[in-house]
């Protein structure tokens, strides 16, 4: 993989190159795919990636609250269902990320979309790539989100830092993506790799 660009303005311009062209042929080679159903609901989540002025690049991610009645203390995207009153996916994954985590829309420069991925729980996700510049001041909504972490970018953009696991779910059987060294897992390590097919243009 080529080094990530320096600074915010090579990024911005680099990420909507590879953004715009989409994924590799054959980019979803390890990872598991389902075909959406008309039971599936849209949903968006924003995918931040923070340039950091003298460290390396981020994926910004949050843990979910112990406390929630779905996917609680997992590591995720910010994110949620489209509502009635927004605009489109980029507009939903906007305000959930400023709900979320008290991410300014004016701080969000988003660079491209990635192809939606079909969750096991039934939702159709739009992956929004956004551009962030350190340093962020962020405010977590405490009844949602515990805490926030970031993720080398590169360690996501590496293929072989991602393994399959078998998982069992209403007697349905099936296998999901981590990545190694941290502690995303299922849907967010499947977009993850997406990201990672699409700006590295890797299968």
């Amino acid at each position: 993989m080529r080094a990530l660009p320096d600074d915010t303005l090579q990024a911005e311009a680099w990420l909507r190159e590879r953004l715009a062209a989409g994924p590799a042929s054959g980019w979803h080679g390890d990872l598991p795919l389902r075909k959406a159903s008309s039971d599936d609901r849209p949903a968006a989540v924003l995918v931040p990636l923070v340039w950091h002025a003298d460290e390396p690049p981020t994926v910004l991610l949050t843990r979910r609250s112990d406390t929630l009645p779905t996917h609680a203390g997992q590591v995720s995207f910010p994110g949620g269902k489209v509502d009635a009153g927004d605009r489109d996916a980029v507009d939903t994954a906007l305000r959930e990320a400023e709900e979320e985590i008290g991410l300014a829309r004016e701080r969000v420069t988003v660079v491209g979309v990635l192809p939606p991925y079909v969750t096991i729980t039934h939702f159709v996700v739009t992956p929004v790539v956004a551009l962030l510049s350190a340093p962020l001041q962020l405010r977590p909504e405490p009844g949602e989100v515990a805490g926030i972490i970031e993720v080398p970018l590169a360690r996501a953009l590496d293929p072989a830092n991602y393994t399959r696991h078998d998982y069992e779910r209403d007697d349905v059987r099936g296998q999901y993506l981590a990545l190694a060294g941290t502690p995303v897992w299922g849907a967010t390590a499947a977009m993850l790799r997406l990201l990672a097919a699409t700006l590295t243009r890797c299968a």
